[in-house]
């Protein structure tokens, strides 16, 4: 078998996997209806603007291992961070199988973190809010911790390869401006194949949009969580479908106030209304759905003056994260989606983690 062939029957296996996975968090009561996904293209890259970046030659790791890292966010009853948990807290589970873990750490391993920005019409007119929570962000975390910054629209562009430099992020985010179309699902794609590399590192990505793709491009949204869970990446999901939903539901709500000749002229625009709820409905689900399977969260704010403290939550969470560590009691080097679940001693804490990944091949 050719290595297009491996790698057609493994795209093939996911998008299967995938759907199995979705479908299972529907029946469970986890969210909303969702379409099959087919298999397209894959997605091409768009060409970064120049700039000197902060990337030394050193810093590509090969990193050709057995061993798990999974990083591990656990929560109280009320949603506060629990910090204080050790080893012995902590069972893993491979296919239903125990596993023996080999370390702990709460802060072991540096984080690598793509920030991500629709520029699109729906976050457009408020990207200096987007730019003030992105720098706070940068400033909460590690030394040790690098960013880099993609923006996308009809156009997926990377503004700023991997940096420490807080004054490189700053530099870039200034460069980002307004688009049309959205690109959704090729901007995670590309950002999992693309930007987060096999290493040592937990991967994070942090998405501002609202997640309804143009349908202009490659990528469904199968592909995009299988090279995310691939890429063993984190992703949460900063939503603007809130603030989208609050301005449609009160321009609609307007409308069927008035007369019913009013409400009869302006009947297209009342459809249009209702669908756009819908589909900002459809959209969050998905959205949901795509954090959870990652390890991730969702997160709605109300406005966008709230990014500053969405974004602050985000950092705090990736500083107070366990990271696990075993090497796999199945030692068969198939490829194969393996399921992972992690329990903690004490069942009223939820524990959040990413819902598998692949095994390495021959």
């Amino acid at each position: 078998m050719t290595t297009g062939e491996r790698n057609t029957r493994r795209r093939s296996r996911a998008e299967a996997l995938l759907l199995t996975i979705i479908l299972s968090m529907v029946v469970t009561g986890f969210a909303g209806p969702t379409k099959a996904f087919a298999q397209v293209s894959p997605v091409q890259k768009s060409s970064p603007a120049q700039e000197p970046q902060d990337v030394d030659e050193g810093e590509v790791i090969s990193f050709r291992t057995t061993e798990v890292l999974l990083p591990v966010t656990v929560r109280d009853r009320v949603g506060k961070l629990v910090t204080t948990l050790s080893r012995d807290d902590f069972r893993v589970f491979e296919d239903g199988r125990e596993q023996p873990l080999s370390d702990l750490a709460l802060r072991q391993a540096p984080v690598d973190v793509v920030l991500m920005v629709d520029a699109s019409s729906s976050v457009s007119r408020n990207l200096d809010d987007f730019r003030r929570a992105a720098m706070g962000f940068a400033e909460k975390l590690s030394p040790q911790d690098r960013i880099s910054l993609i923006e996308f629209d009809d156009r997926i562009d990377l503004l700023q390869d991997w940096t420490r430099s807080r004054f490189q992020l700053r530099r870039s985010l200034e460069r980002i401006t307004p688009g049309m179309f959205t690109r959704f699902h090729d901007a995670l794609l590309l950002a999992a194949k693309e930007q987060l590399k096999a290493g040592p590192v937990r991967h994070a990505v942090i998405v501002l949009s609202d997640g309804i793709d143009s349908q202009r491009g490659y990528a469904t949204l199968a592909m995009a969580l299988s090279a995310l869970l691939e890429a063993q990446a984190t992703v949460y999901v900063v939503s603007n479908t809130e603030i989208e939903r609050q301005s449609k539901q009160a321009e609609l709500n307007n409308l069927l106030a008035g007369t019913r000749a009013a409400q009869s002229f302006n009947s297209l625009r009342i459809d249009d209304l209702r669908e756009g709820l819908r589909v900002i409905d459809d959209s969050e689900s998905k959205l949901a759905q795509l954090a959870a399977a990652t390890g991730g969260r969702l997160y709605k704010p109300r406005s966008f003056d709230a990014l500053d403290s969405t974004y602050a939550e985000v950092a705090d969470e990736l500083r107070h994260q366990y990271t696990l560590y075993y090497t796999p009691l199945d030692k068969s080097r198939d490829g194969r989606f393996r399921r992972v679940r992690v329990e903690t001693a004490d069942k009223s804490f939820t524990v959040s983690n990413r819902l598998g990944y692949f095994a390495p091949e021959k």
